[in-house]
């Protein structure tokens, strides 16, 4: 059953590593398409179709290139062939282990780019992500690819990790609000890209960009906060003190604020658009650190690291 679950998650890597391949060529062909067909300075509107599908990418006579439209496809198609396999995975290690499957790093960070994909596709079902879905798969992918490289074996919680309960709902949020984040800074890259002028037509509206980036934000911000408040009750439960200013606990602290001045920017005139994506690139930055600062610096959630 163990091997299994490994079998599982390995295919749905494959899956998703075929999934970005198809998704930078869909973005490649839409990009190249526009500047074959398109008369220099036209733009065209972007429309959402009921399932969320993007429709950049279309020319001055309505056509658009039927590659890209193939390559964007399929390549969706495998998120979701990912997302099914990854979560099986998952599922089958929390039965064999009782507990959420994320007790150490491997694990943690299978469970990270699941929340990724998870959020993509969430998002994607009402946003036009598809010209952009390479990037949080990317970096879901990257992440996927790491866990390989981590001792993956079913092994005992050390004591602190011992609560089953908290380990579960805590890491669980810590998955979903950092699975979030990360598609706030695709659509923040975007932005960046498309800028408020609309350069690119194959790109969503800027608009919609900072949209999708801020809905983001929203949904991820108040499950980051309640992971720390979670975590500061699990940290009296292990280490008798709510709060010692660890590494892992300031680095989280760190990120909130970011994104908390983001919310905050958003709504101030002069700080809305490019500023505002710019936190959000900062902040996700953040988050990385968060994730992968306890393996430079020591401090009580090192045993967290393997």
């Amino acid at each position: 059953m163990e091997r299994i679950s490994y079998y599982l998650v390995d295919i749905g890597t494959i899956s998703l590593a075929i999934s970005f391949l198809l998704l930078v060529i869909h973005t490649t062909l839409l990009a190249l398409g526009e500047r074959r067909l398109a008369p220099a300075g036209a733009r065209t509107a972007v429309a959402t179709g009921a399932a969320g599908t993007s429709t950049a990418g279309l020319t001055m006579g309505g056509e658009r290139p039927s590659g890209a439209a193939t390559a964007g496809g399929i390549g969706h198609a495998f998120v979701w062939v990912s997302f099914v396999l990854i979560g099986l995975g998952m599922l089958l290690r929390a039965v064999l282990v009782g507990r959420g499957p994320w007790g150490n790093l491997y694990e943690f960070s299978v469970a990270f780019a699941f929340g990724i994909v998870l959020a993509y596709l969430y998002l994607g079902r009402r946003y036009p992500l598809r010209s952009i879905g390479f990037l949080p798969v990317g970096v879901a992918l990257f992440l996927l690819g790491y866990a390989f490289t981590l001792p993956h074996a079913i092994s005992p919680l050390v004591p602190a990790l011992d609560n089953p309960p908290l380990l579960t709902i805590h890491v669980g949020m810590a998955m979903l609000s950092y699975g979030i984040l990360a598609v706030s800074f695709g659509a923040a890259v975007g932005y960046l890209a498309q800028g408020r002028q609309n350069r690119y037509s194959w790109l969503p509206p800027a608009k919609v960009l900072d949209e999708v980036a801020y809905r983001a934000v929203i949904i991820g911000f108040p499950i980051f906060a309640t992971m720390i408040i979670l975590g500061s009750w699990w940290a009296s439960i292990a280490w008798g003190r709510y709060w010692g200013w660890d590494p892992k606990e300031t680095a989280a602290l760190v990120t909130w604020l970011i994104y908390a001045v983001y919310l905050h920017a958003r709504n101030q005139k002069g700080w809305a658009g490019r500023p505002a994506a710019l936190i959000l690139v900062v902040g996700f930055v953040a988050v990385l650190f968060t994730y992968f600062g306890n393996l430079f610096f020591p401090g009580l959630h090192t045993y967290a690291g393997v």
